[in-house]
């Protein structure tokens, strides 16, 4: 899994849902509202979700696999 990994803990929120808009849902599901705001812009997952208390690995884990689900 992690071989093909399109999503990483060091990219920026914002353009990760701009590339991948499906995915938005997912940051919903986990409390993650800093997806709509300003700091998507500049904040990395890890950052943005590390502040949550959520595991990141174990999050962008789940972004990847929604990513190989839906066969992109």
């Amino acid at each position: 899994m992690r071989k093909h990994r399109k999503v990483k803990k060091d990219m920026i929120i914002l353009e990760v849902l701009q590339k991948y808009p499906e995915l938005f849902d997912i940051f919903m599901d986990h409390g993650v509202a800093c997806a709509m705001c300003h700091a998507a812009e500049f904040e990395t997952i890890e950052e943005g979700i590390g502040s949550h208390g959520i595991d990141v690995d174990k999050f962008v884990d789940v972004l990847n696999e929604k990513l190989q689900v839906d066969g992109k």
